[in-house]
């Protein structure tokens, strides 16, 4: 006997569970509900249909099941999600691990550049067309709020809110009346103006994405950041259903910190106070990790070419070798005074000598306008300040993401600040007047000039990218540039978007703006052929569309700021291997710490190769790991070593990096993570935009319409006026759709979540047809769909289609085979009045059901107790 089935305006169709006379209790694939029986339209089961020959049309039938197909694959891969971007093989892999369970709690720590922006949207499209997400709040490091906005909006359509605190004022209710927003965490963190009240007043969140979620920090000395109280503090008012966290450095090198950030996925499985191998066995659940060296395309061919490096050294001029070395004997001097202060007062120095130290080895004029404005500041406290002498220029405290304590100490002795009271030395201003006249003896600077050479010998005028900590050094190198190429084709990024004191071949000085964003654009575009860049391009950034050659001009005292400099040009899209250029000067003490460095991460890198077998990827997750204050020791300390005991003694300071310990912590959190491979391309639908165009296409005939080609590309059509009726933004003719991803500006991409591929499917789903008749078939096809009878259970895709081809044996069809093969079939579209009941069919519907049944591990579901019911059948003869 077959269970009664109605379908629900609503909800759509279901079966009855219970029948309370005024209301009946159905289960629908979302899960039960009890409504009004008055609201329930009896539908014919597949069953009744055959037992009493009741025929369908065949067009109406395959339309059904294709509509069916199509939501089963894009709920559980994105694969027919509106993006303008061709989707690969790991990307669509993640977004079907996300979407496997509601609520999501997924922690994405993917390699840099394997475009976790996309990842994001794939996840969001499905879940937002469907309408389980329906309020999104994503939140991101300051100077990415608008580049979300724009590549959600540019790839996918999904229009974001930036908060601003402006609007969050009062009676304007900006929680509530924006649905879709993108906040900066560290203004939203901070709760001026009872900001936090009002976020959690409002209606909770479907979905918050964090993006830099390693900002969520938390220790036992420190506590927690900022950011990490008001997630937990959106979370204990439960105002995140959903929880989704992406970072390149999951794991900090502190267990207490990892499993604190584990924490606001599921703070009852993980807890920094557990024992590690307590929450290990749960860390596959919730934590993805993609590599570069195991991400493909389609065909299985390896997206990313090993990266070229290039070591390229320069010598100092015989003036540069002297300030050199008057630098040295006066930051050797500083620690030698700094050795009888207090603690604290030793501290200060240190700190300050180590900002000297970094910008001296970046450039002359670097460090030269440090010592002057500091050598002023003094002057005109002592009332000593003569006109002629220079003010110097603006602080440069570099962008390389310094503590803030070294920032704040700098700027402080700089500025001789009274409070402070830090010296570096009796009689300081003797010693920065030498300094300062050694300076500007030099006039030129070898590093700049070796820079313009790599550009014409090594790059051969190709688009180059140049790196720099400091934006004196990097006026410097823009001011050889314009020289050497014209100002017409060099650009400049900087965290002010201003670049003082540019140096024109006429003589003139002038100041250069320029946003990140249209810099970037330029660069991308062709525009500029240079562009040079502080850390403030480190992240989160795209310019590899014209761009693989990278040089970097200074060196940054940790290793993990190359790693994310050099992501800005091998990452998704980036055509060719990229060719780094490291310029060093081999007899500088930094050169040699850089020299035992490389060795240090060759040997890391052998010990992680033992261990696993992607260790070029894990590099960076064991650079992370590592304090950066070992590395600012390394560098300052190694002054005053000998050049007999560098060795021993760099041995000694780094026997901790890169140790056993920390190869096994970074085996086992890639170990217990998920991770894409070339196993897991098999699983990937082999599908695109294109898919869609039978189904779409015969629903408009159906309509009484047609899809029509375009003269200039993609298709036109008319919208049937049933489907207009549903909505007023629905607009009554489309002009220039694409079933493809290609990226015209004036046209539009068809696909699940755009108004007419939806209002297409919906009707579809809604027809009453279950069973018919299709000759062109070499064998009955049974279709079944798949549900989870735990209406508890987390599963977040709500059904599967699944077919049974019945031949000479039985073959199980996943829902992306079964589409492909209706998009092939050529229905009739009248209908069949014959009503010829069939036991055969009724008795292979049996078997087929069975079938799929002693099959449901194949299929990989994350149901606890699947059930299997019929959906729709297609004879390919009448009888047995």
């Amino acid at each position: 006997m077959s269970t009664p089935q109605v379908n629900h305006p609503k909800f759509g169709l279901g079966t009855v569970i219970l029948d309370n006379g005024q209301t009946k209790i159905i289960r629908f694939d979302h899960g039960i509900e009890e409504v009004p029986s008055s609201e329930l339209e009896t539908r014919l089961s597949v069953r009744e249909a055959l037992v009493s020959g009741h025929f369908s049309s065949p067009l109406e039938t395959v339309l059904r099941a294709q509509a069916a197909a199509i939501q089963s694959i894009n709920m559980s891969w994105g694969v027919f999600s509106r993006s303008r971007i061709k989707l690969l093989p790991h990307q669509l892999w993640t977004c079907h691990q996300a979407l496997r369970h509601w609520p999501i709690r997924k922690l994405i720590a993917d390699d840099v550049g394997l475009g976790k922006t996309i990842e994001a949207g794939l996840i969001l499209w499905p879940l937002i067309s469907s309408g389980k997400v329906k309020r999104l709040l994503i939140l991101t490091p300051a100077p990415l709020v608008e580049q979300w906005q724009q590549r959600m909006r540019e790839m996918f359509d999904i229009r974001l809110a930036i908060y601003r605190p402006e609007l969050d004022r009062g009676k304007a209710d900006f929680w509530n009346t924006h649905s879709q927003v993108v906040a900066s965490l560290p203004t939203l963190r901070a709760d001026n103006n009872n900001r936090h009240e009002r976020l959690l007043d409002s209606e909770s969140w479907d979905l918050v994405v964090v993006d830099e979620a390693h900002h969520l920090h938390a220790t036992e000395t420190t506590g927690k950041t900022l950011g990490f109280k008001l997630l937990e503090k959106m979370q204990e008012h439960d105002k995140i259903t959903s929880l989704l966290l992406f970072t390149g450095t999951p794991h900090r090198g502190k267990p207490y910190g990892f499993w604190s950030l584990m924490s606001l996925l599921d703070n009852t499985l993980f807890n920094p106070s557990k024992k590690d191998i307590e929450q290990l066995t749960h860390l596959s659940s919730f934590l993805i990790r993609n590599n570069k060296q195991k991400v493909v395309d389609m065909e299985g061919t390896p997206l990313f070419k090993p990266i070229q490096q290039y070591p390229e050294t320069y010598q100092y001029s015989e003036d540069e070798a002297a300030f050199y070395q008057l630098m040295t004997r006066f930051i050797q001097a500083g620690h030698a005074y700094a050795s009888n202060l207090s603690s604290k007062g030793r501290g200060q120095v240190t700190l300050v000598l180590i900002a000297l130290q970094k910008l001296a080895s970046s450039s002359v004029a670097a460090v030269l306008a440090a010592l002057q404005t500091r050598r002023n500041n003094l002057l005109k406290q002592a009332g000593e300040l003569r006109k002629e002498v220079e003010e110097g220029d603006a602080l440069d405290l570099g962008e390389e993401h310094k503590a803030d304590e070294i920032e704040h100490l700098f700027e402080s002795w700089i500025k001789a600040d009274k409070k402070s009271k830090i010296n570096l030395m009796e009689n300081e201003v003797q010693h920065l007047e030498q300094l300062i006249q050694s300076a500007k003896v030099v006039t030129q600077e070898t590093r700049v000039q070796r820079i313009i050479d790599i550009t014409k010998e090594r790059f051969n005028a190709r688009p180059v990218l140049i790196f720099t900590e400091y934006k004196t050094t990097q006026a410097l190198i823009v001011s050889s540039l314009i020289k050497e190429y014209g100002a017409e084709v060099v650009g400049f990024i900087n965290g002010e978007n201003t670049l003082r004191n540019i140096r024109y071949p006429d003589g003139s000085i002038k100041q250069l703006n320029a946003t990140r964003d249209i810099a970037a654009d330029q660069f991308n575009s062709g525009k500029l052929k240079y562009l040079v860049s502080t850390e403030a391009a480190g992240e989160g950034i795209d310019l590899q569309k014209n761009c693989h050659c990278l040089i970097h001009a200074d060196l940054p005292w940790n290793p993990m700021r190359l790693h994310q400099r050099v992501g800005r040009l091998n990452r998704y899209g980036q055509k060719y291997p990229v060719e780094v250029v490291s310029l060093r000067n081999p007899s500088t003490v930094e050169s040699k710490i850089w020299r035992k460095l490389e060795e240090k991460i060759r040997s890391i890198m052998l010990a992680l190769g033992a261990a696993m077998t992607e260790s070029e990827d894990l590099m960076q997750l064991v650079l992370g790991m590592a304090s950066p204050a070992l590395f600012d020791e390394l560098f300052t300390d190694a002054n005053s070593i000998s050049a007999e005991s560098l060795d021993s003694w760099f041995d000694e300071k780094t026997q901790t990096l890169g140790g056993k310990d920390v190869v096994q912590t970074v085996s086992e959190l890639i170990g217990k993570a998920q991770s894409f491979d070339l196993s897991g391309l098999k699983g990937v639908p082999k599908l695109d935009l294109a898919d869609l165009q039978p189904f779409f296409k015969a629903m408009l005939s159906m309509n009484g319409n047609r899809l029509s080609k375009n003269q200039e590309r993609g298709f036109d059509f008319i919208t049937p006026d049933n489907w207009r009726k549903k909505s007023p933004a629905i607009k009554r003719r489309y002009e220039k759709m694409l079933f493809s991803r290609e990226t015209y500006p004036d046209s539009d991409i068809m696909g699940v979540g755009h108004p007419m591929m939806d209002q297409a499917i919906g009707q579809a789903i809604d027809f009453k047809s279950r069973v018919t008749f299709l000759p062109t078939l070499d064998a009955s096809i049974y279709i079944f769909s798949i549900i989870d009878r735990v209406t508890t259970s987390e599963g977040q895709v709500n059904s599967v289609l699944v077919a049974v081809r019945a031949s000479e044996s039985y073959e199980l069809l996943k829902d992306e085979c079964l589409l492909l093969e209706l998009n092939k079939t050529s229905p009739l579209e009248k209908e069949l009045t014959s009503e010829i009941p069939n036991e055969f069919a009724v008795d292979e519907l049996d078997k087929a059901k069975l079938f799929v049944t002693n099959n449901l591990g194949k299929l990989n579901l994350p149901f606890s107790y699947p059930e299997v019911t019929e959906h729709s059948v297609f004879l390919a003869h009448l009888s047995g």
